[in-house]
């Protein structure tokens, strides 16, 4: 074999793990990591006749390197080295070295949880930290303490951050290559990258072919910018000598080998391909890269529960990575689009996908496992309690878990399947129907990208793509009408959904398929996504079951279907577009959830009409599915809902009369002097309103009711009996001034009580007089026969000597018909124009 950079560090490695059980190795990108280590370790003593699982992050990865190690064994896939990946296996009794998806050994960790037959499982491009991946270390290493002493773990990537894997790993030993085959020159962009992503790409793929030699690998952020790169490239032309290979992972088995096949001699190829030819591949021939510098990710939100693909940035992680593509079988070159400025600004690693994901999968198979608390595990990156906890709530509302989120016999079933519970529910469930071709071509289609083009795939409606999926199948036409179909695609997904079909179609005996079971489309989406069915509020708008709004982008044909289930989402704006969606008629919606619908009798206050309301629900989480109003409703609900309405609202609810305000006043200015006195402040009041409020509004339904009340009465009930006797002692309501006059006093400021009166009516009267026990003198406002203050004061003794005369001087010559004495103490005081004589 040809020498490769990792041949320096083998001896190293194998030392390493002769005397530890867990390892890590840091391999640059092309340095032989993956099909080298299967292959130097199998003979080693310690393995003992057990074999090699090595993890790859994708499919092709997996299929590619197993058919490398074989071919350099001379041998054919499925003797020496095989491979296990979804819906695949070519594996055979000889089979040493297995190579793998990363969710194939959790199920292997499932079914058995020593590994019995295992001694070494690999790790590889550990980087890109998948949710499997994370979820297999965590497992393999619970299996290596509890049951497997002798197992060994190695974890392997060009670009991790190698110290925390191996303090995860107790502080294995790292073992680092640092050779790498061909030197890579990188070319940066002069300025930023302005236009559309497509044209740029494929002006710098002309100016490549002009440049360089060798095929070339372009990486692009999805599917939608490889159709349309190809696109341009065949409008405008290509030179003769050069041909486009797509590869991204929904292309068949066949497309994807062919793009990472020896290109035909004399002829260049043009791989442009997604992050899948990222790590792990050696797509031969290339030795020119072209990095558009995105990626696509799906990110979920916890809180609307729904999955949603983001095009970011690449890491620095993963643009070593691709460059590395161009570098392994001769000298290459990386042209980035981007300026050397925007590459220091790059994040060193991609966001791990456990802090992004729908936990749902994990929480299933940690429920499978027995981990109670993921916490017992040993993470990178523990998953975030917020999308743990709404994937507990939904396998609940699934049947996987039970209240105690214990897993159930269903909930094994699902985990069996591996696959996500929504899907595994939802075909184990129409397969209790008859119902399970249906399913599994439900579940295909799900899994892909859409099959309508043009203008039809504005059309959220799934059963146009069932139609259009099974006519494709029986030789119909891809195109009808105006419904434009991807007939590679409907291939593509009739042959994932005729595997589903095999797999899980014998579960249980089926009965007789029902001729219309499109009518069931919307039944069993509803099993797969419970939280997304919706009731119509209007012109194409849903309220869904958990509470978010939804609306299809453009009047059609489910706009005005009474209920649908939204199985696609964009999750932007208040009201997410709804992208696949079917029907659902009110007797499914009932057979689906019948466990899950509540009776509940409502009991609230109504804003607008100023009453309590009662009214019995049949509730589906936020959707109303019927209701009726209740004539008598329970008394204490409706007392409750009364208050609240109170609270909401505030006291102005209640008949604050001119004496009920005055006795609220009085007794905030006893309670300024003595706290043992109540606090009758409107904020203690509506905080304490169950105490003083509550045992005199039963019966009451309305603000009419309430006008009934007397707060004079209810407030008085907040005193003690010393209390009432004292209340008028120290906070009279009035007092009588000199002339005879009974005067109110205003309490509206507690700290500050106010008598007004006109002057002439205190001629005789010597000192302010006192409230509160003799404590607060009273505020005086001394008022002019209009009525008018002409002078405040707290200290009328001092009035009367000093500031009297010259209020005098100005009354006198204002209303000299009145009495203005000289000696206001020694004067006759009146409440007329002259005392009488």
């Amino acid at each position: 074999m040809v020498p490769l950079p990792i041949d320096e560090i083998m001896p190293q490695l194998i030392e390493t793990l002769r005397s530890h059980t867990r390892a890590v190795l840091v391999a640059a990108p092309g340095a032989g990591k993956t099909t080298r280590v299967p292959l130097a370790l199998r003979d080693e003593p310690w393995l003992a006749g057990k074999r090699i699982l090595m993890l790859e992050p994708r499919r092709l990865a997996a299929r590619s390197s197993a058919r490398y190690m074989a071919s350099a064994l001379g041998e054919q896939v499925g003797e020496t080295v095989g491979y296990r990946v979804k819906m695949e296996a070519k594996v055979g009794p000889s089979t040493r070295i297995e190579v793998i998806t990363e969710g194939v050994l959790t199920r292997m960790l499932q079914a058995d949880p020593g590994l019995s037959d295992v001694g070494l499982i690999l790790f590889d491009e550990f980087h890109e930290r998948s949710l499997h991946a994370d979820l297999g270390l965590a497992l393999s290493l619970q299996t290596q303490s509890f049951f497997r002493e002798d197992l060994r773990l190695v974890v392997m990537s060009a670009t991790m951050d190698a110290a925390a894997v191996s303090q995860l790993l107790n502080d294995a030993p790292v073992i680092v290559s640092e050779g790498r085959v061909f030197p890579v020159e990188t070319r940066y962009l002069p300025r930023s990258l302005e236009g559309r992503l497509e044209t740029n790409i494929v002006q710098m793929i002309r100016q490549a072919l002009i440049e360089e030699t060798g095929d070339m690998l372009v990486f692009l952020p999805g599917a939608g910018e490889i159709r349309r790169v190809e696109a341009l490239l065949r409008e405008s032309g290509l030179p003769a000598n050069a041909f486009v290979a797509p590869l991204y992972g929904a292309l068949p088995q066949e497309a994807q080998d062919a793009a990472i096949a020896q290109g035909v001699p004399g002829k260049r190829k043009i791989v442009l391909a997604t992050s899948i030819a990222e790590t792990s591949l050696t797509v031969e021939g290339v030795r020119i890269v072209i990095d558009s510098g995105l990626m696509r990710v799906p990110r979920f939100s916890p809180r609307t529960g729904m999955t949603r693909l983001e095009t970011i940035q690449v890491s620095r992680a993963s643009a070593d990575q691709r460059r590395g593509r161009a570098g392994r079988l001769a000298p290459g070159v990386c042209y980035r689009m981007w300026t050397q400025q925007e590459d220091r600004a790059l994040p060193a690693h991609t966001t791990p996908e456990i802090r992004e994901a729908d936990l749902t999968p994990l929480a299933l198979e940690l429920a499978a496992w027995g981990a109670d608390d993921p916490a017992d595990l040993a993470w990178l990156d523990p998953p975030p309690k917020a999308s743990l906890e709404h994937a507990h709530e939904l396998l609940i509302q699934l049947g996987a878990l039970d209240s105690s989120r214990r897993i159930t016999s269903h909930g094994r079933d699902l985990a069996e399947m591996g696959m996500h519970p929504r899907i595994a529910h939802m075909i184990r469930r129409a397969t209790e129907r008859g119902l399970t071709d249906l399913a599994c071509e439900l579940a295909a289609l799900l899994g892909e990208r859409d099959i309508l083009r043009g203008r039809s795939h504005l059309e959220a409606d799934l059963r146009l793509r069932v139609e259009a999926l099974r006519s494709v199948a029986g030789g119909g036409m891809a195109k009808r009408g105006e419904v434009e179909v991807d007939e590679g695609a409907c291939r593509r997904i009739w042959q994932e959904a005729g595997h589903l079909k095999q797999s899980w179609g014998n579960m249980h005996k089926e009965r007789t398929q029902s001729s219309d079971s499109l009518m069931e489309i919307g039944a069993l989406l509803a099993e797969a996504y419970p939280d997304r069915i919706g009731q119509r509020r209007g012109s194409g708008k849903y309220l869904l079951r958990n509470g978010r709004g939804a609306a299809f982008a453009s009047e059609q044909s489910l706009s005005y279907a009474p209920y649908i289930v939204a199985a696609q989402l964009d999750d932007q704006g208040t009201d997410s577009r709804i992208l696949l969606a079917a029907s659902l008629t009110e007797d499914q919606l009932e057979d689906v959830c019948m466990e899950s619908i509540e009776e509940e009798t409502a009991v609230w206050w109504e804003k607008s009409s100023q009453s309590v309301r009662a009214r019995k629900r049949s509730r589906l989480g936020a959707l109303i599915l019927s209701e009726a109003t209740v004539a008598q409703a329970d008394p204490e609900a409706v007392t409750a809902a009364l208050m609240s309405g109170i609270a909401s609202e505030g006291l102005g609810l209640l008949p604050w009369s001119r004496s009920a305000r005055q006795l609220q006043d009085r007794l905030l200015f006893m309670h300024g002097l003595d706290k043992a006195w109540p606090d009758v402040s409107d904020e203690a009041l509506t905080r304490t309103m169950e105490e003083w409020l509550g045992p005199h509004v039963h019966g009451c339904k309305s603000r009419d009711d309430l006008a009934r009340l007397s707060l004079p009465t209810i407030l008085a009930e907040t005193l003690s009996w010393n209390q009432r006797r004292e209340l008028d002692e120290y906070a009279p309501t009035h007092i009588v001034v000199p002339s005879g006059s009974r005067v109110p006093i205003d309490y509206s400021d507690p700290e500050s009580p106010i008598l007004a009166v006109r002057l002439q009516e205190l001629f005789g009267w010597k000192e302010t007089p006192r409230i509160g026990m003799g404590r607060v003198p009273l505020t005086l406002h001394l008022l002019s026969p209009a009525q008018r203050p002409v002078q405040v004061t707290r200290d009328l003794a001092s009035f009367w000597q000093n500031a009297y005369f010259e209020v005098k001087k100005d009354l006198k010559g204002r209303y000299p018909k009145h009495y203005w004495p000289d000696d206001p103490l020694q004067a006759i005081p009146t409440n007329r124009t002259r005392p009488r004589t």
